[in-house]
This record gives structure tokens, sequence and C-alpha cells, in this order.
């Protein structure tokens, strides 16, 4: 009985992470480039009670009897599916079509991942360059920061699907400017480390970053200029998911009751 104590609590804590990582996704539903996370669950080690072996009258019992002993959560893994792209009336809101991420440089030096691509222009070392709403610089796809000279008028300059930096020539047809927003896309992006306002950081699980720009045999990802990425957060569905993980706990609390009212009949019993 006091194995049905300690499995039933740790299937309550396990459905408690459950009811946490949903209601995380429904605080980020209006989240730009969120991507809804799932509680994965394994059980804890087996208990046996009997061997494979055989009866008093010889025969087979091929079968072991054991017992579990509960259950934890493995991981809470992102699903990377495409967000609905959501028209804004700003040029520089930028969404991704595909596989791809935006890369920025951190305030420490080292390079984030996301997909959330609400950026602005700000005042650089050089002059005015691309950042995201925390100001942090937005990278091209050599991994620098993506500065603009005096004499360009950041509200003329275009992006093409592909991330190329376009501006208008004398004859008003959009030129490249040499370089483009990078796009990196990762073997394993559920792999990811998340960090605050909405960045990923890469890890040995994710593996190394692939440069769209420069990588062989990937699908790569476009740009839409003037739209965002919704997050791809169901909400019927994170309701459903909310009942499902509540009658689980419930269900756990019930096996408590019951092993407590067994263990109280035993402590009941007179000879």
């Amino acid at each position: 009985m006091m194995r049905a104590l300690w499995s039933a609590a740790s299937g309550m804590i396990a459905q408690q992470t459950s009811v946490d990582t949903i209601s995380n996704n429904l605080a980020n539903v209006n989240t730009t480039g969120y991507k809804t996370e799932t509680a994965e669950f394994k059980s804890l080690l087996y208990q046996t009670l009997q061997t494979r072996s055989t009866s008093a009258n010889g025969s087979d019992k091929p079968v072991p009897a054991q017992v579990g002993l509960g259950v934890r959560t493995a991981s809470i893994t992102s699903r990377m599916s495409q967000g609905a792209l959501t028209a804004t009336e700003s040029d520089t809101d930028f969404a991704i079509s595909g596989s791809g991420f935006f890369a920025v440089r951190g305030e420490d030096g080292e390079t984030y991942y996301t997909r959330n691509g609400d950026f602005n222009y700000m005042v650089g070392t050089n002059g005015m360059m691309l950042a995201n709403s925390a100001g942090l610089p937005v990278l091209d796809s050599n991994g620098n920061a993506i500065e603009f000279g005096p004499e360009i008028d950041t509200s003329k300059i275009t992006i093409s699907e592909t991330g190329q930096l376009m501006y208008p020539d004398e004859t008003n047809n959009p030129q490249s400017l040499g370089f483009s927003i990078g796009i990196f896309q990762f073997s394993n992006p559920a792999g990811l480390e998340k960090t605050s306002g909405s960045l990923m950081k890469e890890t040995a699980a994710s593996a190394a970053a692939i440069n769209e720009a420069t990588g062989l045999n990937i699908v790569k990802s476009t740009i839409s200029q003037g739209y965002l990425e919704s997050s791809n957060v169901q909400v019927v569905d994170e309701m459903v998911n909310m009942i499902v993980a509540q009658r689980a706990y419930e269900m756990n609390s019930k096996a408590i009751q019951a092993a407590d009212d067994m263990l109280s009949q035993a402590n009941n019993l007179r000879r």
C-alpha cells in the first residue's frame, strides 16, 4: 500500500507539470513566434515481485510479476509547426515560412535564435541598425550586425523572399545592398535551449546552426515583409489537454485516498 501512495503522488506531481506547461501555452497564445510545448512522461523503476519460473506442479510461468513505482516528467518538447502569418502595417516586421530562425547577438556577445520577426531600426555605431524589440542587433548571413550608412533612407528598404536587403536606385528599381538577413536551421530545433524574450540558444542536442545561405541539401525558408508569425498554440487542444490532465490528477488523488483507507482498515484490525 505504501507503493500506491508514492506512485499516486508521483502521478499528481507529473500532472501538475502538465498543467503548468498547458498554462504557459495559453499565456503565450498571442506571443509572436511562440511554439507550443508538450510535457512528456516516462515510467519509473519496476519492482520485481516474481521472476520467470515454474509453479509447484511444474507448469511454466514465463511472465514475471512486476509492479511499477510511478511516473516522472521525461521532457517538455516544443512543437515546431508553422504558425499563421498575420499582416501588419510595419515594414520592419518579418515572418519566416519554413524551418529557419532569425539570429540576434545578445548582450553577452552570444548568438541567439528566434522566430519573432518584430524588428525596428535604431541608432547603431555607424548608422541605423536593424534590431529586435529588446534592442539586440539582428545578424546577417555572415554573422554581422545589419547596419546602414547615413546615406540610406531606411523607410525605402525592402526585403526579398530570400532575405536580400534591397534599396531603390535612381530609376526607383530595387537593387541588392550586398547582404541579407541571416536565416539558420537546426537538425533538431526541439533541442534548443529556451531563454527569455522568445530567444533560443544552440545546444549539443540541437546540433550546430546551419546557415541557409551556405547550407547544402536543405529546404530553404522564405521571408515575408509586413507580416508576423503568430504562435501555433491551438486553444481548443490545450483546453482538452487541461481537462485530461485535471482528471488524471483527480484519479491519482483518489488512489491516495483508497490507499489511506486500506491502511486505516489494517491499523484497526483486532485479534
